[in-house]
């Protein structure tokens, strides 16, 4: 049975009702239940604004137009969704005997294969099967970021759950001109095989999805962004180089990293108390033993332009002082069986639950009074998937529901309760840095990282199509820990190429922050409190000898010139939602060999970025995207657009291309640019000889 409620089309057979219904311009929400009522939550999407859409109903189904998008419903529940031309954009996968009334004969099937199979749990809800076809020459970009160096996303199996490193944020654009939200927070699994698209999750009450329609990747990208919202706009401060390691252990230590930076001139943003400052997991605040002078650490680099960001984990020590009020309360994550220990570094710690209203308000509360009170305004948002000393999803039970059902909106629930905080206190325009994102976590100031990664040329190469799904995912801040996180000697020669090869990465991705955990590692100061923890060795520019060193701040003195240019960039993601790194397709989707390209990226409309991503390399090949003239940045030469250049890359330069014409940088701060010196020293010298 098919109706037409209001401005939605509703479609009713054995039990289950279907939705759809206009959400913003061009878009539409579908949701369907085997339920007494259809849920209600939003999840990820905001309240759209009221458009005009054309609703009609046949016996041989319902059709819902809205602008650039039309859904077609059979009379078999079969959904069909097509832009304004006519094409098939997304067709839902059916194989069944029945025949709907109107339909060809050739697509009965004795396979009898739903494409909305609602599967009961016995004593529970459904477990969801959601099938689509699929267009083999069809090309896939989004869903957040994976440790794999694929961009295109056809032909890949990825789960739908949070973990260290790995950030699911299950928003696709497609090269056939739509994108696609699974607007649901449980766990689960998507193929984007060549034969069958399909969507699972093991429990859950109803199925949900937005679907929009787009002439041009970037026009797709603004409408998702109007949907779920967009990131405020960043701070000035944070457009420059952030400093970290792993960790500094003492407020002095700190200090005096941070003095040197300034006696030496480097322009530094941002420097970062990592975790374990404070006496015990679940009472976040500065141990007095080590941090005896907050206020005063805060503002002696306040009047050095540096400012200071601390980690927060969302780990409750059970001898802590608040855990048994949390416990009272229910703030915190429960476990259907077994011993109630969830994490067991330094420790037999339970995760506060970010689901649940008061245990946010509460745990920002002693945030305000312990970090707040000395001026600080940025956090790290640690641990934020949450971290399981055991990825088992069924294990786990929030106040919204089981894991299984809601888990992967932990991470943007948790920057959710920094944002409410910060904004509450007067502060404008949150920047938090968080290991993990669900959709929607752009709009709570989530500026996230990949985790704690490898440092190896592989991995550093998994970072480029990681950092640009995450984009095109709509989570505009992103970045990495320049040189990876785990290992590497700053004495190592092979560290040290891969380690500037990272951070000429890092100075075009959308924040510049070093950070890692390197060797070799020093003891802990004590027995008790913030003293229990070792640190990584030296992860400061001039760690690395005096010729990295060169090399570095001439990059970092590159990003300080381009702030004008990037913050542009930012203007843009808070107002559009546009990527700030995007694939060359994002601005030149008329070029068809723009989308195969995987290993090269935009740095805002006008620059080319091309890093080195092998060992021992001194050149690369670099794809000019067609539509354009470019201009190679370290030497000047002008070349034209559709072609692929053998271009120069000695260590100390990263191949760079400006958009001809563009008004890139406000002074010379590369060779090729007008007016700008024709050689450089740090041009010649190469660290590995």
């Amino acid at each position: 049975m098919i109706d037409i409620e209001s401005q939605r089309l509703v479609y009713r057979h054995d039990g289950e009702t279907l939705w759809i219904e206009p959400w913003g311009a061009d878009a539409l929400r579908v949701r369907a239940t085997r339920g007494a009522e259809m849920p209600a939550d939003a999840w990820a999407l905001l309240e759209p604004p009221p458009c005009a859409v054309e609703i009609e109903t046949s016996a041989q189904g319902g059709t819902i137009r809205n602008g650039k998008l039309t859904a077609r419903v059979n009379s078999a529940g079969k959904l069909v969704f097509s832009n304004a031309q006519g094409r098939v954009l997304l067709e839902e996968y059916v194989r069944q005997r029945r025949r709907a009334k109107g339909e060809p004969e050739h697509l009965l099937s004795a396979l009898n294969i739903e494409a909305r199979e609602f599967k009961p749990i016995l004593g529970g809800d459904y477990s969801l099967t959601l099938r689509f076809e699929s267009n083999p020459e069809e090309r896939l970009y989004g869903m957040g970021q994976y440790q794999q160096p694929f961009l295109n996303l056809k032909g890949c199996e990825l789960e739908l759950a949070q973990r260290n490193s790995q950030a699911s944020v299950p928003f696709v654009l497609s090269s056939l001109g739509y994108g696609f939200l699974w607007n649901n927070p449980a766990i689960g699994r998507v193929s984007f095989a060549r034969n069958l698209t399909t969507w699972e999750a093991p429990s859950t009450q109803g199925l949900d999805y937005w679907i929009c329609a787009g002439d041009t990747p970037a026009e797709i990208e603004q409408a998702y962004a109007r949907a779920t919202g967009t990131v405020p706009m960043m701070p000035e401060f944070a457009m420059g180089f952030w400093q970290c390691k792993l960790r500094y252990r003492t407020q002095e230590e700190l200090l005096s990293v941070a003095r040197e930076y300034h006696r030496r001139g480097l322009p530094i943003s941002v420097i970062v108390v990592d975790f374990f400052h404070w006496p015990m997991q679940g009472e976040w605040t500065f141990d007095p033993e080590y941090w005896p002078d907050p206020k005063g650490m805060v503002e002696e680099l306040r009047e050095m332009g540096i400012e200071l960001m601390v980690s927060v984990w969302p780990t409750v020590d059970k001898r802590s002082r608040y855990y048994g009020e949390m416990l009272e309360r229910g703030y915190l994550v429960r476990t259907d069986r077994g011993v109630r220990t969830e994490s067991e570094f330094l420790g037999n710690c339970v995760f506060y639950d970010a689901t649940h209203p008061g245990a946010r308000k509460y745990v920002w509360e002693r945030i305000k009074a312990n970090y707040g009170a000395h001026g600080i305004r940025l956090f790290w948002l640690d641990e934020a998937e949450p971290e399981y000393a055991r990825y088992d999803f069924d294990l786990y039970r929030y106040h919204l529901g089981p894991n299984l059902q809601v888990g992967n909106i932990y991470p943007r629930l948790y920057s959710q309760g920094f944002y409410d905080g910060l904004t509450g206190a007067g502060w404008e325009n949150p920047i938090h840095l968080v290991r993990c994102a669900w959709a929607g976590s752009q709009r709570y100031g989530a500026l996230v990282w990949s985790g704690d990664i490898h440092s190896s040329f592989a991995c550093l190469r998994s970072q480029v199509a990681a950092g640009l799904n995450m984009g095109i995912a709509g989570i505009p801040w992103w970045t990495t820990d320049i040189g990876g996180f785990h290992g590497g000697n700053p004495d190592d020669p092979a560290f040290r190429e891969l380690f500037v090869r990272w951070f000429q990465y890092g100075a075009f991705c959308p924040v510049m922050r070093l950070h890692g955990d390197r060797d070799p590692h020093s003891p802990p100061l004590g027995t008790a409190g913030g003293g229990v923890c070792g640190s990584g060795a030296a992860n400061e520019v001039w760690s690395y000898g005096e010729q990295v060193y060169e090399i570095c701040v001439r990059y970092m003195n590159l990003r300080e010139k381009l702030k004008p240019y990037i913050a542009a960039l930012m203007k843009e993601a808070h107002e559009r939602g546009t990527p700030v790194i995007r694939p060359l397709f994002y601005d030149f989707p008329e070029d068809p060999a723009a989308w195969a390209v995987e290993d090269q990226f935009l740095f805002g409309p006008d620059l080319l970025v091309a890093p080195v991503l092998e060992a021992g390399a001194r050149r690369r090949a670099v794809r000019l995207p067609a539509g354009a003239d470019w201009r190679d940045a370290w030497t000047g030469e002008t070349c034209a657009g559709g072609q692929v250049r053998d271009v120069e890359a000695p260590l100390a330069r990263i191949p760079l291309f400006v958009r001809d014409g563009a008004a890139l940088l406000p002074t010379d701060a590369l060779p090729g640019m007008p007016g700008a010196r024709t050689s450089d020293r740090s041009d010649k010298s190469d660290p590995s000889d």
